[in-house]
């Protein structure tokens, strides 16, 4: 069966609600995440809420009916939130680089395939169809340095680490997107 993605806005993202919960769930349970099962439910909930947000694009694989991944984005405020983990992300790169690289920039917020799909590139292009109109290029996400094969598909598709780590036991990490103009001066490396 062929896989179709297709970009949606925030009045269309909740027709797959119910699909994504599923991708959600089978994809987030695994290590290093380890979620509960009803994290899906409070993820679902969230979804509502977060396709208000300014900026707010997401992309969505299915195979004939069925979900198979999904990414989600919008635009980060220009002042920087606090709540969740970014204020360790600012604490982490100082006012001046979250300012510069990360307001105004697309924020990746999630990006999920079923494990039926791994290895099949959905991954990938998810994550194209979900940036693609990032303004100047510049989009980030913040991720596990635990969560390794997520790591290998953001470096493999341009993306690059920021060199300082985000404080926390959750052992997070910026990455900044292959055309955003503070990839240089990130110091990540790969």
């Amino acid at each position: 069966m062929t896989t179709e993605i297709r970009t949606v806005q925030a009045g269309e993202v909740m027709r797959y609600a119910d699909g994504i919960r599923d991708v959600y769930a089978s994809a987030f349970a695994a290590p290093p995440w380890n979620e509960d099962p009803a994290e899906a439910d409070v993820y679902a909930e969230r979804l509502a809420r977060d396709a208000l947000r300014p900026g707010f694009t997401g992309a969505v694989a299915t195979a004939g009916e069925t979900v198979t991944g999904f990414a989600t984005a919008w635009i980060t405020p220009e002042h920087f939130p606090a709540d969740r983990s970014y204020g360790q992300v600012a604490q982490a790169l100082g006012a001046g680089r979250t300012r510069a690289w990360l307001c105004g920039a697309l924020e990746v917020n999630e990006l999920a395939v079923a494990p039926e799909a791994h290895g099949s590139g959905l991954g990938a292009a998810l994550l194209d169809a979900v940036t693609g109109a990032a303004p100047g290029g510049r989009c980030w996400l913040l991720t596990s340095v635990r969560a390794e094969a997520a790591l290998r598909l953001y470096e493999r598709t341009g993306w690059r680490r920021v060199g300082t780590p985000v404080p926390g036991k959750a052992a997070l990490v910026v990455l900044l997107g292959p055309r955003h103009p503070g990839r240089e001066e990130a110091g990540g490396g790969r």
